[in-house]
């Protein structure tokens, strides 16, 4: 018997292996099916397939965020129904329009900016600048959207045609919005919050403190705006002059005796080209580049297919490049945030193989853990003591941790509307004993010294520990601004005026010599190879990114391509822009729970800044607890 049973678990466990190796199989088979997939949008096109040596257009669909770096997807994110949504690598939509500017097959580039969610300032503004290189190779960029909102419209303007449905609109509506201070609330909860800060413009506690902006943040959050839209304007302006985009956008109403629908108005004031549906977008497209059996429909090629067609040259030396993109944390981490133990191993492990003659650090980060930021240096600082050139490119935020982990850096690029500065330090505790108070519970314990059982949220902090907390809030407020100063080759002083925590705008940055020059990625790399004495021409980009498994490229692709589908056929080109407005309003509370957690749960000394606008990706916990403020406040009398 005994025999018998060993041979029977034999056979289970080779039963075992084999399902195995079939579900795997099963899977990989859907994964390949996926990738080699195209996608059919409310643009109607015919792929021409990545070996094809046919004539035709790069088909670029905006679906989605533009990111500087995609966030990987675990089983439980996709099981919570976490909201993933759609991402657009900006490294892949600028490497496609460069090359699609060389590329004498590419006759035009079409940009399907229907279901476009936005992206940062200085991320639109480098795809802006790589259709400027389409342009000036004589090529035609045309541009579909059934309404334009700010981020739409700055990449349209950039292209030769922009065409919209008679029901479409263009509302411009610059810089600005409103954040919510929670002191009322939590005065009636009765939570206490305990905060050690240091410069007078650290706005990022008056939320907690406050029912209202104070008058210096106010003026410095003003100011930043003002810069920041007036960029914006000029970039338009100069993108497409005919556009009165300015007086569209301040006295919109001025334009009401010009047409009879929002798409006539906006054609009046030189915003659009053309009107028409899908179909006549796509007939124009055909024209250019020729047309397919289906109405509307023309010869192109997807993003992934050019690129799959012609892969980026791993010829010449390698310049590293490490991104930083997210709010700044210790160690694990959630969507919209990045480890600094996570960098640091990446860039130690890649200076180890000694296999990139320089390294660029690209910045989208809003700042995060003291403690993380400094992790990152001191490995950015181990590159430069192997005698590697180190080049920083802040992307649309480097601001507060961000611009700590720059400080390394031999010169720093920014774009004009990249948010910077942000030099400051915080720590925050919220106590309970009055809310505990009110619902009838208190507290009690014994303690040896003032500091035991510290910070004590159920019965309050001491004085004693309240002292060394803002000693060491003090202290790493001075070895900020001790870095900056030496970094920058700025007198202390000087460093601690433009300090204070306040907020900059890249072009103000620029004046104050917190950062060097305007560029974008590519011109930091270059930068990097000219510094480590190489021929720009004959380097590439090593992308220094943690590998996704196996299994997360296939759960991915086969539930993105899922969600995408059905958002296809859902897809309506003329919902009003305001509509969209409006229904954006219960997201926004969705992403203000979201980031009043990830504070709640902050239990280091931050560097953080809270006027860089970052995509704070919600859980379904935030959504269940959003839905549920949502419902009460209905259901209130």
């Amino acid at each position: 018997m005994k025999l018998l049973r060993l041979f029977w678990k034999m056979l289970v466990g080779i039963k075992d292996v084999l399902a195995l190796i079939l579900l795997v199989l099963f899977f990989g088979a859907i994964f390949v099916g996926l990738c080699l997939t195209t996608k059919n949008g409310a643009i109607s096109s015919r792929n021409l397939g990545a070996a094809s040596a046919a004539d035709g257009a790069l088909l670029i669909d905006f679906s989605g965020n533009l990111v500087e770096k995609t966030e990987g997807t675990s089983f439980l994110d996709l099981i919570q129904d976490n909201n993933n949504q759609n991402e657009i690598l900006l490294r892949e939509v600028v490497y496609g329009l460069e090359q699609a500017a060389r590329n004498p097959k590419i006759k035009a580039v079409v940009l399907d900016l229907s279901d476009f969610s936005g992206g940062g300032r200085a991320a639109i503004s480098a795809v802006d600048n790589a259709l400027d290189k389409v342009r000036a190779a004589g090529k035609p960029v045309l541009s579909f959207a059934g309404f334009y909102n700010d981020a739409r419209y700055r990449i349209a303007a950039h292209g030769t045609e922009i065409w919209l449905p008679n029901l479409g609109e263009v509302a411009l509506l610059g810089v600005g919005g409103n954040q919510l201070y929670y002191k009322g609330l939590l005065d009636k909860l009765g939570v206490e919050t305990k905060i050690y800060r240091v410069g007078r413009f650290k706005s990022f506690v008056e939320p907690f403190t406050r029912t209202e902006q104070s008058p210096d943040a106010k003026a410095a959050n003003q100011a930043l705006a003002n810069s920041l839209w007036q960029t914006t304007l000029q970039d338009i302006a100069h993108a497409r002059p005919k556009a009165h985009v300015a007086e569209w956008a301040l006295n919109p109403t001025s334009f009401l005796k010009s047409g009879h629908s929002f798409a006539e108005l906006a054609q009046s004031a030189g915003m659009i080209d053309h009107i028409g549906n899908a179909i006549d977008f796509g007939n124009r497209v055909a024209s250019l580049v020729g047309k397919d059996k289906q109405p509307g429909s023309f010869k192109a090629v997807s993003l992934a297919s050019f690129i799959g067609a012609n892969p980026p040259s791993s010829a010449g030396s390698a310049i590293g490049v490490v991104t930083v993109s997210g709010e700044i944390v210790d160690d694990e981490t959630r969507s919209g945030q990045v480890s600094g133990s996570t960098i640091s191993s990446l860039l130690l492990d890649t200076l180890a193989k000694g296999d990139i003659k320089a390294l660029v650090v690209r910045v989208d980060s809003p700042g995060g853990s003291v403690s993380a930021a400094e992790q990152m240096r001191s490995a950015i600082l181990a590159a430069k003591a192997k005698g590697l050139p180190v080049i920083v490119s802040m992307g649309s935020v480097a601001a507060s941790g961000g611009y700590w982990i720059s400080t390394p850096a031999d010169k720093i690029f920014a774009d004009p509307s990249t948010i910077t500065g942000s030099i400051g330090v915080f720590s925050l505790i919220p106590t309970f004993q009055q809310t505990l108070h009110k619902i009838g519970l208190s507290a009690d314990g014994v303690k040896t010294t003032p500091l035991s059982g510290q910070p004590d949220v159920f019965r309050g902090t001491t004085p004693e520990f309240d002292q060394l907390m803002q000693f060491g809030v003090d202290t790493v407020y001075d070895r900020f601004t001790s870095i900056v100063a030496s970094s920058r080759h700025l007198p202390l002083e000087k460093v601690r005026e433009i300090a204070e925590g306040r907020v900059w705008s890249g072009v103000d940055a620029k004046k104050i010599g917190l950062v060097d020059q305007y560029g974008f990625l590519q011109d930091a790399v270059t930068e990097a190879a000219k510094r480590a004495h190489l021929d720009p021409s004959h380097t590439h980009m090593q992308f220094i990114d943690e590998e996704p498994s196996f299994v997360e490229m296939i759960l991915k692709n086969l539930f993105q391509h899922q969600a995408s589908d059905a958002k296809i056929v859902a897809r309506n080109p003329n919902i009003d822009a305001y509509g969209s407005m409006a229904g954006n309003s219960q997201e926004q509370l969705v992403r203000i729970v979201a980031a009043i957690r990830g504070i709640a749960q902050t239990s280091t000394m931050q560097a953080r800044c809270l006027e860089c606008v970052v995509e704070v990706k919600p859980t379904s916990q935030d959504r269940y607890l959003a839905d549920r403020l949502i419902t009460q406040t209905a259901l209130r009398p």
